[in-house]
């Protein structure tokens, strides 16, 4: 699931059978945080959420669960209105004792030997349009 912000509406006049009766909304993704992430995207409605709403919303296959029996064709559906979120405060991350200088071992630019030959050009097709 993933947390968004509802920034507006879609209306369809034609649309899939499938879709008849269900709301669109355009949300924009966000961090919980609450920062913009991402482009904005459009997805159906299965909760009434409305303008300005923090939402959490879910992609694929499981877009459509909202809808059963029905399966339409949804990639993306709101299914939930978020009340509050309760993040705790970043803890600063110390690394371990003897990592913080030390290389991680395997080959390094100034080891991998240099190619003695440069590649060969790419060959046009002789077929003809």
């Amino acid at each position: 699931m993933y947390l968004g912000r509802v920034v507006g509406s879609v209306w369809c006049t034609v649309k899939n059978p499938a879709m008849t009766g269900c709301r669109f909304l355009v949300v924009q993704p966000v961090t919980p945080e609450l920062q913009p992430i991402g482009k904005p995207l459009v997805c159906s409605d299965s909760t009434g959420a409305g303008t300005g709403e923090i939402i959490y919303w879910v992609r694929g296959k499981e877009a459509s669960f909202p809808f059963r029996p029905a399966e339409p064709a949804f990639d993306t559906t709101i299914v939930g209105i978020v009340d509050s979120i309760h993040l705790k405060a970043a803890a600063a991350v110390a690394p371990l004792p003897g990592t913080a200088s030390e290389p991680l071992p395997g080959p390094t630019l100034a080891s991998t030997p240099a190619a003695s030959t440069p590649p060969a050009p790419l060959r046009k097709s002789a077929r003809k349009s």
